[in-house]
């Protein structure tokens, strides 16, 4: 068990029409090449509040520290296949108008870690 092991939580709000757009673009592209810069996705989310649910997504991804996630995103950040994944899903305008990101440590008495 590394325990230097985070999770991150991200919350995205999307631009309107866009959500299914950006569940399809996790499905078919974005959740490989997380696997592929060694982010490992714990869960992808939907809010039950009907409001909330029209234009928010979120999802849980672990690393193995706080360091190797920022290591992780650089590289996947700069990775051509997501330039391009990106390119062209957003070629009708961005799917996301916010991204927001919490890093979180298990607490003592967690059963996750």
């Amino acid at each position: 068990m590394n325990e230097n092991r985070v999770f991150e939580l991200r919350v995205y709000t999307a631009n309107e029409g866009k959500l299914e757009a950006l569940k399809a673009r996790f499905r078919d592209h974005t959740t490989a090449l997380f696997n592929k810069h060694h982010m490992e996705v714990i869960g992808y989310w939907s809010p039950q509040d009907p409001d909330k649910a029209k234009d928010m997504f979120i999802y849980i991804l672990a690393h193995p520290s706080r360091a190797d996630a920022e290591k992780n995103w650089n590289a996947f950040k700069v990775d051509p296949d997501w330039i391009s994944v990106k390119a062209s899903s957003e070629k009708n305008g961005a799917l996301a108008k916010t991204e927001e990101s919490t890093f979180m440590e298990p607490v003592a008495f967690s059963p996750m870690k």
